[in-house]
């Protein structure tokens, strides 16, 4: 698909991009005839009331104006995670990200710490010096940054480094709290400002109790996600789109394979999947993606195969109450609106 193509382009190169999805709102005759832009934006500049709202909730918008009715879909470049220090909290820290969608990068200067066989989960891995990795890396306000090296002085270095090149949206430092005094003590008399420093997440991670490298990941990893969906950083942005980034890859891809997409665009109550969850359904069966799993999932595929071939769209509602989704054997009800496209000529 043309627009997913875009988006698919847009996040590669670290851009923020809004899918634009209108469609008549107004009940007639005529086929549902679906309409769609692709815009990049930045959310921190966001002029228009609804760009706004966008940026303040971090997921999908619906504005109705004129007959119309249009889905402003935020998408946003994967989280880079960059892990400084290579050791045994690393390495549980690097799996759990990347199993919750962070794109990780570790640093470490010691090449039997730093090497491919031992991050598999990490999309790059570097063998430098902390500053100069640092440097190469150029960290930007979007990413996440973890400072878990093996030792004071090199806590320092990095931490020091890296608000050299930026204040990242979120920034966490490892460390008992007499060592993170320290830290934070020397590099105000270097003229850090004191709210900066406030902003750092130290010691990190959630206070869970956590004693084994596998449980104070955990607790880091958690206060990342936090820092994802409720909002990080100066600018207190937030990221709530409940988006899957296999299904936005593969619709990049150039395919005359039947298909239907599959896009939530409301979601009430305790509905598994919140808005900008997607899904694929082909015609042979197959699919790629979630919009809930369950009862209702099921309907929503049966609706979207029976479409495949059609070149039509539709919005569809269901409404899974406490009684129909205890019947239906679902864990949770709640109601959603689906958007179903036909997208066999691949536009």
């Amino acid at each position: 698909m043309k627009a997913y193509h875009e988006i698919h382009e847009a996040l590669s190169h670290n851009k923020n991009v809004l899918l634009l999805t209108s469609w008549r709102t107004e009940e007639s005759n005529q086929p549902m005839e679906i309409i769609q832009t692709v815009k990049e934006w930045d959310p921190a500049l966001a002029s228009e009331e609804w760009e706004k709202e966008v940026a303040s909730q971090g997921k999908p918008v619906i504005i109705e104006a004129n007959g119309m009715t249009t889905m402003a879909e935020p998408f946003y470049p994967e989280e880079r995670l960059i892990v400084l220090g290579g050791g045994h909290v690393a390495l549980p820290v690097v799996e759990f990200a990347a199993r919750c969608g962070f794109s990780v990068t570790v640093v470490d200067d010691r090449p039997e710490f730093a090497n491919e066989e031992r991050f598999p989960w990490a999309k790059e891995v570097v063998c430098a010096g902390f500053e100069e990795a640092i440097r190469q890396l150029k960290p930007t306000h979007d990413d996440y940054v973890c400072v878990i090296t093996r030792g004071h002085r090199f806590d320092t270095l990095c931490l020091r480094a890296v608000l050299e090149c930026v204040e990242p949206g979120y920034y966490g430092m490892i460390g008992s709290r007499r060592h993170v005094a320290v830290v934070k003590d020397q590099l105000l008399s270097e003229g850090f400002p004191q709210e900066v420093l406030d902003r750092l997440h130290s010691p990190i991670g959630l206070k869970i109790g956590g004693i084994t490298p596998a449980e104070i990941a955990i607790s880091i990893v958690a206060e990342l996600i936090s820092a994802k969906r409720q909002g990080r950083g100066s600018k207190g942005l937030r990221h709530q789109s409940d988006l899957d980034y296999e299904v936005v890859e593969a619709l990049a891809k150039e395919t005359k394979e039947p298909m239907a997409v599959l896009t939530v665009i409301r979601s009430e109550g305790s509905s598994p999947r919140g808005a900008g969850a997607k899904m694929i359904a082909y015609a042979d069966g197959r699919m790629l993606g979630s919009i809930g799993g369950g009862g209702g999932e099921a309907i929503m595929l049966k609706k979207a195969r029976d479409m495949i071939g059609t070149g039509s769209s539709m919005v569809a509602h269901i409404e899974m109450n406490a009684q129909t989704a205890y019947d239906e054997g679902m864990v949770c009800g709640g109601n959603m609106d689906v958007l179903i496209q036909d997208v066999s000529s691949g536009k």
